[in-house]
C-alpha cells in the first residue's frame, strides 16, 4: 500500500468512527475492504502486460523504484555512500512529470568523433540554469563517467555550484535505459543535478541505442531520494551478461570523453577533474573572484587545484583547516601516494600542507611548480586553448599525464592555489588496484613513445628526461 493509500484509508476509517454506531461501521468497513481488494486486483491485472527481452528489462528497471519505498534507510548501511553524510535529503518526492531524461535525444544523428568510432550527442540534456551561470561566471566543472559512477555527479554537484559539463559513455539500450531512468531520477530528487548539471552522450557506433516505446514502461511518480546508491546499484544488477561482457573486453575511451566534456563547458576556464574527484566547499565564488583579477603575462597558466585521498569513515572535510587535522592523524594524505607517489608528487604537498593561507576568504597562489617530472597529472584550471587529451590514449594509463606533459614541454607553468581542494575517497592501496589496469599502461606505454616524438617535433624542444618508471 503506498503512502497516498495508507493516509487515504485512515481518514476513512476516521470518518467512520466519529460518526455513525460501531455495528453499521462494522458493516462499512467489510464493505470497504472488498471493495479496495477488487480494486487492486484488477489494477494489477490491467497493468499486467507479456514482456520479453528489452521490454520485461525496462518493466523490471520500473519495478525497482517500488523496492526502493520499501527500504528508505538503507543508505545509512552503506560504508561507501558520502552524498548524504551532511544533510540526508527529505526521503520521498513526487514527479511532475512521467517523461524520462534524454527522451528527445536523436539517436540516428549526433557527430563522429575523429576516428569515427562513436557517436557524440552534445546538449543531450542542460542543466535549468547552466546557460545562466555559464555567462555569469568565469569557469565551469567538466567531467567524464560510465553509468556505473553516475551517483557521483551528484555528489561534485552537491560541492560545485555552478555549470557542470557531463560527457556520459553508454554502451547500448540496457544503459541507455539506466542512464535515462537514474538522470531522471538524480534531477528529481537533488536540485543542485537539476540546475547545474548539462550531459553530453557518447555510444559506440555499433551499439547505439533505440529509445523505446512509450508504452512500454510506466514512470512511477513517487521516488526514494534517501537511497541513491542502492536505486543505482539495483538497476545496474539489470544489465544483461552480454552487455557486461562487452563492457569487460572494450576499452573505456577517456580522453575522448575528457575533450568532449571541455568543450561542452561555455566558460573562459574550465577546471577539467575526474568524476569521484569532490571539490571543496565554496569553491566557485572563490575561484570566480580569484580568476577575474588572475595575470598571466605568457598566457600559458595553470591553476592546479591540490587532491587528497580521505579514509571513508570521516566526513568531508570543511576546510583546509580541518583537512590539516585529518592528514595528521593519518586519514587523509596526498592523492596516489601510496600507489604511484609520481602522479601528484611536483605539487608538492609539504609545501602546500604548511602554507599559513588556510580559511582565508580569498584563494591565493601557495607557490609554483618547479620539480616537475613525467607522470605528473594534477588537475588544474585553464583556459580552454590548453593542448587536448591524445585520443589515442584508450584505458588506463598514460592518459592524463601525456597531456600535462604537452602543456609542460609547450611552455606552461603550474601554480599551486591555497586553501581550496579536492578530495578522493578511499585510502589507495597498490594491491588492490586489478590487473587488467596494468596491462593496459603496458599497452598505452607503447603509444606513448610514438607521441613523445611527435612533441618533439611538434614543439623543437629537447626531449625531456623521461624515466620509465613503473607506473601504477
Amino acid at each position: 500500500m503506498t503512502v497516498t493509500t495508507a493516509t487515504t484509508v485512515q481518514l476513512y476509517v476516521t470518518i467512520i468512527k466519529k460518526y455513525i454506531s460501531v455495528k453499521t461501521s462494522s458493516i462499512l468497513l467489510l464493505t470497504g475492504n472488498l471493495l479496495w481488494s477488487l480494486h487492486l486486483y484488477l489494477s494489477s491485472n490491467c497493468n499486467t502486460t507479456t514482456t520479453t527481452g528489452t521490454h520485461q528489462f525496462i518493466k523490471n528497471i520500473s519495478g525497482i523504484h517500488v523496492a526502493s519505498l520499501k527500504a528508505r534507510s538503507l543508505y545509512s548501511n552503506s560504508t561507501n555512500y558520502h552524498l548524504n553524510k551532511d544533510s540526508p535529503t527529505n526521503g520521498v518526492k513526487k514527479s511532475e512529470s512521467s517523461g524520462l531524461a534524454f527522451e528527445n535525444v536523436a539517436l540516428n544523428l549526433g557527430r563522429w568523433d575523429n576516428q569515427r568510432v562513436y557517436k557524440l550527442f552534445d546538449f543531450a540534456l542542460i542543466g535549468d540554469t547552466y546557460e545562466e551561470s555559464s555567462l555569469s561566471g568565469l569557469v565551469c566543472l567538466a567531467t567524464q563517467t560510465s553509468v556505473e559512477r553516475l551517483l557521483s555527479v551528484a555528489e561534485v554537484a552537491k560541492k560545485w555550484l555552478g555549470p557542470i559539463s557531463v560527457a556520459v559513455f553508454v554502451s547500448g539500450s540496457e544503459e541507455f535505459t539506466i542512464l535515462k531512468h537514474y538522470v531522471t531520477y538524480l534531477r528529481l530528487c537533488f536540485d543542485f543535478v537539476r540546475t547545474n548539471v548539462t550531459f553530453h552522450l557518447a555510444f559506440p557506433y555499433d551499439r547505439k541505442p533505440k529509445h523505446e516505446t512509450a508504452d512500454s514502461y510506466k514512470l512511477l511518480q513517487m521516488f526514494d531520494c534517501r537511497n541513491p546508491q542502492k536505486t543505482l546499484h539495483s538497476m545496474l544488477q539489470m544489465r544483461s551478461t552480454e552487455t557486461i561482457r562487452w563492457r569487460s573486453r572494450n576499452l573505456y575511451p577517456q580522453n575522448h570523453l575528457r575533450n568532449f566534456a571541455r568543450k561542452g563547458c561555455q566558460t573562459k576556464y574550465v577546471f577539467l577533474t575526474d568524476v569521484d574527484i569532490v571539490p571543496s566547499n565554496n569553491i566557485v565564488p572563490l575561484l570566480n573572484e580569484f580568476l577575474a583579477t588572475a595575470r598571466c603575462a605568457t598566457g600559458l597558466c595553470a591553476y592546479v587545484i591540490p587532491t587528497l585521498e580521505i579514509d571513508d569513515r570521516v566526513r568531508f572535510p570543511s576546510s583546509k583547516t580541518e583537512l590539516l587535522r585529518l592528514v595528521k592523524r593519518g586519514l587523509a594524505r596526498p592523492f596516489h601516494e601510496k600507489v604511484f607517489i609520481y602522479n601528484q608528487y611536483a605539487t608538492n604537498f609539504s609545501s602546500w600542507l604548511a602554507n599559513s593561507h588556510t580559511d582565508d576568504q580569498l584563494i591565493a597562489i601557495s607557490h609554483q611548480v618547479t620539480n616537475y617530472e613525467f607522470f605528473y597529472e594534477p588537475f588544474y584550471v585553464a583556459l580552454d586553448n590548453v593542448p587536448p587529451h591524445d585520443e589515442r590514449f584508450v584505458g588506463y594509463g598514460f592518459t592524463r599525464n601525456s597531456q600535462v606533459y604537452e602543456m609542460y614541454v609547450s611552455g606552461y607553468s603550474f601554480y599551486v592555489l591555497t586553501p581550496v581542494f579536492t578530495c578522493h575517497w578511499g585510502l589507495q592501496k597498490k594491491n588492490a588496484r586489478p590487473s587488467w589496469r596494468e596491462q593496459q599502461n603496458t599497452f598505452n606505454s607503447k603509444r606513448f613513445e610514438i607521441f613523445k616524438k611527435e612533441i618533439f617535433a611538434r614543439y623543437k624542444k629537447p626531449l625531456h628526461s623521461y624515466d620509465q618508471k613503473k607506473h601504477g
